[in-house]
């Protein structure tokens, strides 16, 4: 009965190391897919990171550029306001320009009807 019970145990045993034998090769390609996750999660670590640099560097672009769209906005409405005050000038002087003509052309012609007078009065009548 003890050799029964000894080839039991030996038997026993045996299924007992195979068993350790194969939960060791499992914890060993557990091992190495452990370090394989640790190696892609370092990459991955780094790519968020550099993504976050480029992210941080595109916000500091488009708020550069925004402030630069808010200036040049401002100097446009200040041109707008520039050109018309001299639009009105303009006009201010165009109406001048006009009037003084017209006194012109009314000065020329009283110049000219008192010529014509002077003319004809110092010539002489022929009948």
């Amino acid at each position: 009965m003890e050799h029964d019970d000894l080839a039991r145990r030996v038997t026993l045993l045996e299924e007992q190391m195979r068993q350790v034998r194969h939960d060791l090769r499992e914890a060993v390609v557990t091992k190495s897919d452990v370090a394989a996750a640790r190696t892609l999660a370092s990459g991955a670590h780094e790519d968020v990171a550099d993504v976050r640099d480029r992210l941080i560097a595109h916000t500091k672009t488009l708020n550069a550029l925004r402030e630069t769209q808010v200036e040049h906005g401002q100097t446009l409405a200040e041109h707008g306001k520039r050109l018309t005050s001299l639009e009105t000038k303009l006009d201010a002087l165009e109406t001048k320009v006009d009037n003084g003509f017209a006194t012109l052309g009314a000065g020329m012609t009283q110049i000219t009807a008192l010529l014509t007078t002077l003319v004809e009065r110092d010539q002489p009548k022929r009948d």
